[in-house]
Parts: structure tokens; C-alpha cells; sequence
């Protein structure tokens, strides 16, 4: 019996290391997709063909909630995997390489722990520069807006200003 609990044991840390392998690689993805964000909305003022972003706003949006669904799903996956390691390492009998085992039990926390502390990090830090940038669009259509309705108004008023002012001189 002592050689299944073992095999269960490491059954659980190759799952266990295999989801943080895995969480590491989304992670890192998801990272370049959020820096990449704020990027592609500067690139949109006026530049050619070939400098514009390739994915657009709506299309990282979407790839953005994917990811997050994705890694949502991984931390859980690990969380559970963790969560077994733990009453394993805590049943009767297994007091033998107690030690050893709470070890790496929170070795694995440690890494879940930061996983998610990076995930949420990330998260948040994309959302503000998501809204940030919004927030931005929006007064800089507002501005374009008022000088091209504007515009040629201004350009009259300004001329029939300075010929008022030529005509009191």
C-alpha cells in the first residue's frame, strides 16, 4: 500500500508542476497581451499599413477575456491539485516523510500564491490601461469632433475678427 501512496503522491506534484508549467506559459502570453494593448490604441493616429497593430482593440478584448477564462480555470486546476496534496500529506501513515512532503506542499502554495498575485496584477493592470485609454479615445474624438464641426467656423470668425480690428484702426 505504501508504494500506491507513493505513486499518488507523485502522480499529484507531475500534475502539479505540469499546471504551473502550463500557467507560466499563459501567463507570460497573457503579460505581452495586456503590454501590447496601449500600443495598438497609440497606433491608430495616422500611421501606415504596415506600422498598424495587426490585432485590433476588439479582437485583444476578446483574446484578453479568453485568457483570463483560461488561466481562471489553471489556478483552479492547481488549487485542487494542491488542495489533494495536502490532505495526503496530512493522512494517517504517511508520517513517515512528513517533512519532505509538507515541503514541497508549500513549495507548490508558494507558486500557486504567485501565480495568482501575478495574474491579478496583470489583470488589473490591463483593465486601468483599458479604461485609461477609453477615457482618453473619447476626449480625443470629442476634440475631433468640435475642430472639424468647428473648424471652418473658426477659421471665418478669426478672419472677420482681424478685418473688424484692420476696419477700427
Amino acid at each position: 500500500m505504501a508504494g500506491g501512496n507513493s505513486n499518488y503522491w507523485e502522480d499529484l506534484r507531475k500534475q502539479a508542476r505540469q499546471l504551473e508549467n502550463e500557467l507560466d506559459l499563459k501567463l507570460v502570453s497573457f503579460s505581452k497581451l495586456c503590454t501590447s494593448y496601449s500600443s495598438s490604441r497609440d497606433g491608430r493616429r495616422g500611421e501606415s499599413s504596415d506600422t498598424t497593430p495587426l490585432l485590433n482593440n476588439s479582437t485583444q478584448d476578446r483574446m484578453f477575456e479568453a485568457m483570463s477564462v483560461e488561466i481562471e480555470q489553471l489556478l483552479a486546476k492547481l488549487t485542487g491539485v494542491n488542495d489533494k496534496m495536502a490532505e495526503y500529506s496530512s493522512a494517517p501513515g504517511v508520517t513517515s516523510h512528513n517533512a519532505a512532503l509538507m515541503h514541497t506542499l508549500q513549495r507548490h502554495r508558494d507558486i500557486l500564491q504567485d501565480y495568482t498575485h501575478e495574474y491579478h496584477k496583470t489583470k488589473s493592470n490591463f483593465l486601468a490601461i483599458r479604461e485609461r485609454e477609453d477615457l482618453l479615445g473619447s476626449v480625443r474624438k470629442d476634440i475631433e469632433t468640435y475642430k472639424s464641426g468647428s473648424g471652418v467656423n473658426n477659421r471665418r470668425t478669426e478672419l472677420f475678427l482681424k478685418e473688424h480690428e484692420h476696419l477700427r484702426k
